[in-house]
């Protein structure tokens, strides 16, 4: 039986009509925010009940979710008493240190790694992927550590390849109803250009504001890629895999069962030229790989509806 989250609640509030989340969907939310810079080190956080409020879960769940960012070295401070403050450095933490770490969900894992490609002075980063929205929340690291004075880089390259719009996507994709595929399309397309927009908008921001050199190029794929895949500055490759769920969600008022992967939550592995001959070659293939994909049967892009 399905309960109207209209009328569910949570400790006797009324819940808002989002789907409620788990608490590791909570401490995913979070993670991004201090990853991508809008909860700075040493901020406090809200409290733990005004996070239940916003995010409509019990306080045992924001709980949970803030003991697994103390775990990853990004919060100080969890108790049951006041709010928890943003580690000093959340970018440093050993859990994402290099490519020796354990692998890690992307949204975790990418931040580290992509402001340590911008400490070089000429940043390469070449990205394969389905919308480009870790890659969007993982630029906000090394950003924020540019207008912080820590990161100077002279140049940035960045090149992505997307899914073209005139291609019926292996995902998402829905389950039976076969009449809403146009729907999820839509939506998948309009967080394409958006997310596409917003890291462009961000990276040549830098021209004006720091003077540097920034080219950002979009092409088009003619598939749905089964992985993505991030380059940095030649030297390291960082590959998942999206691994397709089934799920439920409600999109323009629709109640939609589908396909679907979180891209974000994609254990990240990563790979280093000159750690051994595997991961060398691995670089190197996945260099030839993308440039070949570049430069025959992609094509233009633009980040329009």
């Amino acid at each position: 039986m399905s309960v109207d989250p209209e009328h569910a609640s949570v400790n006797g509030r009324k819940r808002s009509q989002r789907p409620q989340k788990s608490h590791r969907e909570v401490a995913d939310e979070l993670r991004t925010r201090i990853r991508s810079g809008l909860l700075q080190p040493g901020q406090r956080m809200p409290t733990q009940a005004k996070l239940a409020d916003e995010f409509g879960v019990e306080r045992g769940a924001v709980r949970l979710a803030l003991r697994i960012l103390q775990s990853e070295h990004l919060l100080t401070g969890v108790t049951k008493g006041s709010p928890a403050t943003v580690a000093p450095d959340p970018g440093l933490s050993p859990l994402t240190a290099g490519p020796g770490a354990p692998p890690q969900p992307t949204m975790v894992a990418l931040a580290s790694r992509t402001a340590a490609a911008f400490a070089a002075p000429h940043v390469e980063i070449d990205a394969l992927c389905l919308t480009s929205v870790s890659l969007t929340l993982a630029i906000g690291e090394p950003l924020r550590q540019i207008h912080a004075g820590r990161l100077k880089p002279a140049k940035v390259d960045v090149r992505v390849l997307l899914p073209s719009r005139d291609i019926d996507l292996a995902f998402p994709a829905p389950v039976d109803d076969v009449s809403v595929a146009g729907l999820l399309h839509r939506r998948w397309l309009a967080q394409r250009n958006a997310q596409g927009q917003v890291l462009k908008h961000n990276l040549l921001a830098l021209r004006a504001t720091h003077g540097m050199d920034v080219h950002v190029s979009f092409r088009a794929l003619p598939f749905t890629p089964p992985v993505k895949l991030y380059l940095l500055n030649g030297t390291e490759a960082l590959f998942a895999y999206y691994t397709l769920t089934r799920r439920e969600r409600e999109i323009e008022h629709e109640h939609l069962e589908m396909y679907d992967a979180e891209g974000t939550r994609s254990m990240l592995f990563a790979f280093e030229q000159g750690a051994g001959l595997r991961d060398t070659t691995f670089v190197e293939q996945s260099h030839l790989w993308f440039n070949a994909l570049w430069e025959t049967i992609s094509t233009e892009l633009v980040l329009t509806s």
